[in-house]
């Protein structure tokens, strides 16, 4: 059974992350679409085409591998009618010179036969110089629209998750309910209890389980977390709980023992000081939280991710030395879709309530769509966050240009770009074997 749990969990984590990446291409498909851009495809996975269907002038698709997904936009750079014109007087020059013009026209070498065939495939996209219904004619604005509707669906997706979360399963909360009692003091040498250990307060005292804390010393406590800062702050003091046991309330006098701890500053030191004791273990119940705690959330993780994703590279070549040295991974480092389909089978498998493994599937399917925004957002083609910032200087050169009364510029040839592209979906390439390695040979677990 904790295998075939195990199997379902990485089965839901392949179908979450195919509706992430179906999400994430409608949100681009959809302004496109609204815009008037001509789309050839809309594809979720690569390889083999598994099905599809043509709907007005779309061809939807699901192809075999769901590790990403894209659509064709007609258009996505201008059109190069110097290469075009080039080439056609090659061709009329002799039949024989298909190959070699490729080459002469492109300047020779490799990246620039790169850039050329981009250029090719692009205009294969157009249908003449008078084509409206093409990407680069659209204002700025626009573009950044299409571009940005991945990564915002994305976020959205996550906010949604985390919703559900929070405000439809609710946060599990230590509350003021008393679940167990310690039978002794503790000391630093032994969690066990000696002969000689004296009792703990809270049981000597007369609080039982299943009692509710509701006011220590006349302030009141709303979870166990105000309830602990009373007590550790007051070692030797006696406090009166007025607890609520049966539907009636009853006080207890209780003095706290006083023991070694840790305290954590303001700044995030620790330090070791004598703190309060009294022995009680809190019940943790599911609390919900607002409807607007999901999207807090969401922003939270934005913000952790991206201090993930700004150190990437660092982190990889971290992965990739404890890979090799088999030393233990940062939990908190960056995973390939094979580590996040492994926690996703741990959850599945895990020994304990089921309401609980739901939590903790809705958890990872929400970061993974933060990481997706947050991933997508970098300024680097071949992702969304390029073709921004390709938009973005065509709209600074336009803007230059007005103010200065000057003639309006091309448009931006980003296919210049394409040897930059090539080396990023190199770098990815090699960081995405590192981070499957390493969740293979060296993952990191979640118990």
């Amino acid at each position: 059974m904790e295998i075939l749990a195990f199997v379902i969990g990485v089965v839901l984590m392949v179908v979450g992350l195919a509706v992430s990446i179906a999400l994430h291409e409608l949100g681009h498909l959809w302004p496109a679409k609204r815009f008037g851009v001509r789309v050839g495809q809309y594809m979720i996975g690569f390889g083999p085409t598994l099905w599809s269907r043509r709907m007005r002038g779309t061809e939807y698709g699901v192809k075999a591998f769901p590790i990403g997904g894209y659509i064709s936009m007609a258009g996505m750079y201008p059109p190069s009618p110097r290469e075009r014109a080039r080439a056609a007087e090659a061709s009329a020059s002799a039949q024989t010179a298909g190959s070699a013009s490729r080459t002469g026209r492109a300047g020779g070498g490799f990246f620039a036969t790169m850039v050329q065939d981009a250029r090719d495939a692009n205009d294969e996209t157009l249908q003449g110089d008078d084509d409206a219904h093409v990407f680069y004619r659209l204002p700025v604005w626009k573009r950044i629209v299409v571009m940005l509707g991945g990564p915002v669906m994305n976020l959205l997706f996550a906010m949604v998750l985390f919703a559900i979360l929070l405000s439809g399963i609710g946060l599990q909360t230590a509350t003021t309910t008393v679940a167990r009692l310690s039978e002794c003091v503790p000391t630093t040498s032994s969690t066990e209890c000696a002969e000689s250990a004296p009792a703990a307060p809270a049981e000597a005292a007369g609080i039982q389980p299943g009692d509710t804390i509701v006011s220590i010393d006349g302030q009141p406590v709303a979870d166990f977390d105000e309830a602990s800062a009373i007590i550790r702050s007051s070692p030797g003091e006696q406090l009166t709980f007025v607890v609520e046991r049966d539907g009636t309330e009853q006080s207890i006098e209780v003095t706290p023992a006083t023991i070694e701890g840790e305290v954590t500053a303001a700044d995030g030191t620790t330090t070791t000081e004598e703190v309060g004791f009294v022995g009680i273990g809190p019940s943790v119940e599911y609390v919900t939280q607002p409807i607007w705690a999901g999207p807090q959330m969401a922003v939270q993780n934005v913000g952790a991710v991206a201090g993930i994703i700004w150190q990437l590279p660092a982190k990889v070549w971290q992965t990739g030395v404890d890979l090799v040295t088999g030393a233990e991974r940062d939990p908190n480092g960056p995973l390939s879709i094979v580590g996040a389909g492994r926690l996703s089978g741990e959850v599945a498998a895990a020994d304990s309530p089921v309401l609980n493994r739901v939590a903790g599937y809705l958890s990872l399917l929400a970061s993974l769509n933060i990481a997706l925004f947050v991933f997508n957002l970098i300024p680097l083609l071949p992702l969304d966050g390029g073709h921004v910032a390709v938009a973005l200087w065509d709209g600074l050169k336009r803007a230059w240009a007005k103010l200065f009364r000057r003639p309006p510029p091309k448009p931006v040839d980003a296919t210049k770009l394409v040897p930059i592209t090539f080396v990023v979906v190199i770098a990815l390439i090699a960081m995405g074997a590192v981070l499957i390695l390493a969740d293979i040979f060296n993952p990191v677990t979640l118990f």
